[in-house]
């Protein structure tokens, strides 16, 4: 009997599975030498058998070949790749919590290696968008409205004191010149830090940037997008308060969406937020990684994980004081 063969319209379904401990380093396994992209190493999982859920199918690799049973997991990516000889469909999920000390039941190598270190030449080129997954921040910081472009290097030197990586520029008080002036000023201190800056504003004024640059889409923005907006290489992120903006940006292949309100704020009062269930509900419903808005404390970083969260952006959790 033949393999089963596969194609862009009827991919091999993979369920794969990235778990990152408390140091920051993803669970990795060899592939064996006589499998396809033998030798490399991946994130673990396989194929789906026939009639097989994602979830039933991703429970089982796991439990057969390292011996872990998985308790919450939640989508984060899906990653259509065409080999010479294949097609794959990558279904990606983040492990939130698991039991068990993970071991090649099947003779494959495994190793715990920081996110930091991974390289795209030990993977199989379907991974690699995983790895940039992995490389996306626990923390976003959101400018707060500022009076003058002077104060831009102290917020900056401010935000690089906490290690922020990422830092959404967003001054909708300002005029589309202005705002123009005081992105690339920012932007010119941010990459002085090795700090990724995210424009948001209008898109007509993104591209008369004289640098290339991260786009962030309020929700306004989003649903006015037919297409994603930057090339693939530019980080491409979107706020979202509901499934039906969810599902847009998962449809534009966004890097991330920002998802809001999570707890009460000035502008959304208690009973007006989604709280960190529905916030779970929300996020689990889209492969795509998403961050939690509205009323975080940098101290919530665990429960947003703990509830799907890729981790937490916002604007006062990051100011001096």
């Amino acid at each position: 009997m033949h393999a089963p063969t596969s194609s862009p319209t009827n991919p091999i379904h993979v369920a794969v599975g990235v778990i990152v401990d408390a140091e920051q380093r993803v669970l990795v396994s060899r592939r064996h030498a006589h499998s396809h992209q033998g030798k490399l190493w991946e994130f673990p999982g396989g194929k789906l058998e026939a009639g097989e859920s994602i979830q039933a199918g991703l429970e089982r690799e796991f439990r057969e070949e390292l011996g872990l049973q998985l308790h919450r997991y939640f989508p984060v990516k899906k990653i259509l790749y065409q080999y010479p000889e294949k097609t794959v469909l990558l279904d990606v999920w983040q492990i939130a919590e698991y039991s068990g000390t993970a071991v090649g039941l099947e003779g494959q190598a495994v190793q715990w290696r920081s996110i930091a270190a991974l390289d795209q030449a030990d993977f199989p080129p379907a991974d690699v968008p995983i790895i940039r997954l992995l490389n996306l921040p626990r923390e976003i910081a959101i400018t707060p409205p500022l009076g003058n472009e002077s104060q831009l290097p102290g917020l900056i030197a401010a935000y690089v004191a906490q290690r922020v990586q990422v830092i959404q520029f967003r001054q909708h008080q300002l005029d589309p010149a202005s705002y123009r002036q005081w992105f690339e000023l920012a932007n010119d201190i941010c990459t002085g830090h090795g700090v990724k800056l995210i424009f948001n504003y209008d898109p007509k004024i993104y591209a008369t940037l004289a640098k290339q640059a991260a786009f962030h889409a309020s929700s306004v923005r989003l649903m006015e997008l037919n297409a994603r907006p930057v090339a693939e290489d530019l980080l491409f992120s979107a706020s979202c308060h509901n499934q039906h903006e969810l599902l847009h940006a998962e449809r534009l292949n966004a890097d991330f969406a920002l998802l809001s309100p999570v707890k009460p704020t000035d502008k959304y009062p208690p009973g007006h937020c989604l709280d960190w269930a529905g916030f779970e509900e929300l996020a689990g419903q889209v492969s795509l990684p998403v961050y939690a808005l509205g009323g975080m404390r940098r101290s919530d970083i665990d429960t947003a994980c703990q509830h799907g969260a890729r981790g937490i952006a916002g604007i006062r959790c990051f100011l001096p004081g």
